[in-house]
């Protein structure tokens, strides 16, 4: 059950904040264009970030904590998971604040 402890803390944080999209409309996934846009720069700044770090040995991952899967350059799957996961939370979060307080940016369709 340990090897799954990543996957699983990060399926919480998509349950946890995937209702906002119907509950509240916020149209995060639906404007699927301007979300990849978003995850795009930050996806690549921190994979490059953690082939940096794993190559010269400043940090590793728990082996008995992910499921095994590792991509190019010993990242997990997991924290590639992670660098999508986490911002599309932030994002759900933040537009679901929007809605309910009725905040606007000027970006509204």
């Amino acid at each position: 059950m340990g090897s799954l402890a990543y996957l699983g803390v990060l399926a919480f944080c998509l349950i946890g904040t995937a209702w906002l999209e119907v509950a509240l409309r916020t149209r995060v996934y639906r404007r699927w264009v301007r979300l990849l846009l978003t995850l795009l720069p930050v996806i690549v700044l921190f994979v490059i970030w953690d082939l940096y770090a794993i190559a010269a040995g400043h940090w590793d991952f728990d082996e008995s904590r992910t499921s095994g899967l590792v991509l190019l350059g010993g990242i997990p799957l997991e924290e590639l998971l992670f660098f999508v996961i986490i911002p599309c939370c932030a994002i759900l979060t933040l537009e679901a604040v929007r809605s309910v307080q009725g905040w606007t940016v000027g970006d509204e369709e």
